[in-house]
């Protein structure tokens, strides 16, 4: 009922609509005045003949000879009657079955129709919406947004300016808004007052428009903008952006910590307050062989070896899990803790042999300055001249190209990362190099989420997805809490802990069991416990900080949250 009376309301409010319904009553005037004068003459003729006929009946020959069913009940004897016949017969094809329908369709039908859709496509938000998120662009980083935001059961609105494009993503599912992003009023009518945060994404010119305008209207708005050069990052927070996400250096820094350096001590990949979530290679270590429970990790380190990487595939951390060669240790504890393992077994397999970077572009070029920064070498190959920067460390050519690959090194090389914008490619490359050395390590880049499982099928050891890395970013803004990207759908994430769990231990939980995912810490007042002991209770008001699966997680929400 809602629905229709928006209709209603836009079609009656509307300008253009009331000038069409005007001109289809004028014509709907013109037809009438027709029919009754061919009905006064239709008497007139008839007298003439010498027949008589009620009114009524005249109006019925007049529609039925119009409208050509001509049922020939009723028949006019003289030529002249014939004619006049004939007349109303040719009006009546061109009134009743030409100008009519059209004017109808035009004047009416096509107005009501584009009601119908501007319905469904809102210019206005109802008083409803508050603490929602207003995106302005839909892409592949926004899209996984959008579905972050369902999973927490969080508003949102896109806003679309093309109408039909608007009814596109209405039909699949999106809550959108039609109107101009560089319109102060739009922001009125998204309720901008009551809305949490603003998502600016599109290029670096409409993102500052977008930001200077919102900013216009609200000072406490958060306004979280993407940006594609490093020169648009100071510009988008002068125009009023409160955090700005280099894209490229954010996935190109992602990319770098997947490479696991050139010995086996580990590097850290996010951190949760005291926490240091990290990673280590067991290559040419004495924990190769051996079981988790065999390693005595915990007990010797006070490490919690929360999951193991096997060549693109996480397993949790079960006691009697085996330890491969090429195997990824997942591990949470603290600095002190990590420093010990590495005084254990940071000394195995040690390499000097640079990093290949396939794709010098700006994730490419990225990744590189953050490998730099750990004191990595690294090769970039190109195949456009104007990214070449030194002979040193970047090589003109085509990846595909074997002697191109094994100028950069691909026969010794620890690590590549498959860094081109381009999925097929990446998966091109991923298989090529997967082919030539078995054994290396493999990181690549999925620009949507769709290949992900395409880019770990031909052999990559981890696949960051350009998607997911954008989402979770401008999610952690929203939440102002910290969830840390692992790989694609494997988080470390901090919820408020649920009532059902507290006083509880994990032994009496069983959240691993129950949800899959994996508690590796608990802070309350202010204080955070690393690594919780089994047998030890979840207190009240404190927040669990747990890595899991995406799968995992939703079972996580749905299982304590939610129920």
């Amino acid at each position: 009922m809602k629905f229709f009376t928006s209709q209603i309301t836009y079609f009656i409010s509307n300008k253009k609509s009331k000038t069409n319904i005007q001109r289809l009553v004028q014509f709907l005037v013109i037809l009438f005045v027709m029919i009754g004068l061919y009905g006064v003459l239709f008497h007139v003729i008839m007298e003439m003949e010498g027949q008589k006929h009620s009114w009524m009946t005249g109006f019925y020959w007049t529609l039925v000879t119009m409208s050509t069913l001509g049922f020939g009940d009723i028949t006019f004897t003289s030529d002249l009657g014939r004619f006049f016949s004939m007349i109303v017969l040719g009006s009546g094809i061109v009134v009743l079955l030409i100008m009519l329908p059209f004017t109808f369709i035009e004047f009416f039908y096509a107005p009501w129709m584009e009601a119908q859709s501007r319905a469904r496509a809102p210019r206005q938000l109802p008083d409803t919406f508050e603490d929602h998120v207003i995106i302005t662009s839909f892409d592949p980083i926004t899209k996984t947004l959008i579905e972050k935001l369902k999973q927490y059961q969080k508003q949102y609105v896109l806003l679309v300016s093309e109408l039909q494009r608007a009814l596109d993503l209405y039909d699949e599912g999106y809550v959108v808004m039609l109107g101009d992003a560089d319109n102060p009023e739009t922001y009125t009518k998204m309720q901008i007052h009551k809305a949490a945060m603003v998502v600016a994404n599109g290029s670096d010119m409409f993102n500052t428009n977008v930001a200077h305008t919102v900013r216009g209207f609200s000072k406490e708005v958060k306004i979280v903008a993407t940006a594609n050069s490093h020169d648009s990052v100071d510009i988008l927070k002068l125009a009023g952006a409160d955090h700005v996400l280099h894209m490229g250096n954010l996935l190109g820094r992602a990319l770098s910590r997947r490479t696991l350096g050139q010995d086996a001590r580990v590097h850290t990949i996010g951190r949760l307050g005291d926490i240091i979530i990290a990673e280590a290679t067991a290559h040419d270590t004495p924990l190769v062989g051996k079981t988790l429970r065999e390693s005595e990790l915990r007990e010797r380190l006070g490490i919690n070896i929360v999951g193991i990487w096997e060549r693109g595939s996480f397993q949790g951390s079960h006691p009697d899990t085996e330890i491969h060669d090429h195997s990824v240790l997942m591990m949470a504890g603290s600095i002190e803790q990590l420093r010990r393992y590495d005084e254990l077994f940071g000394i195995y397999g040690v390499s000097d042999e640079p990093v290949i970077i396939i794709g010098g572009g700006r994730v490419g070029r990225a990744a590189a300055f953050h490998l730099k920064r750990r004191n990595i070498r690294f090769k970039i190959i190109d195949k456009n001249p104007e990214r070449i920067k030194n002979e040193h460390n970047f090589i003109l050519g085509d990846a595909n190209d074997l002697n191109t690959l094994k100028k950069a090194g691909i026969d010794t090389a620890h690590s590549v990362i498959v860094s081109t914008n381009q999925d097929d490619i990446n998966i091109y490359l991923t298989i090529y190099c997967r082919h030539l050395r078995p054994d290396i390590h493999i990181v690549a880049r999925s620009t949507l989420e769709r290949n992900v499982n395409s880019l770990h099928r031909a052999g990559a050891d981890f696949v960051m997805s350009y998607a997911s890395m954008g989402a979770n970013a401008i999610y952690n803004i929203y939440e102002e809490n910290d969830i840390i990207m692992i790989a694609e759908g494997l988080n470390v994430f901090s919820l408020k802990t649920p009532q059902k769990l507290v006083g509880k231990t994990l032994v009496e939980a069983n959240i691993r069991y129950q949800t899959g995912c994996n508690v590796v810490a608990y802070s309350c007042d202010g204080k955070q416990v690393i690594n919780p002991k089994p047998n030890e209770v979840i207190p009240e008001n404190s927040d669990l900080i747990l890595i899991g699966e995406t799968e995992a997680e939703q079972n996580f929400i749905k299982e304590y949250v939610e129920g």
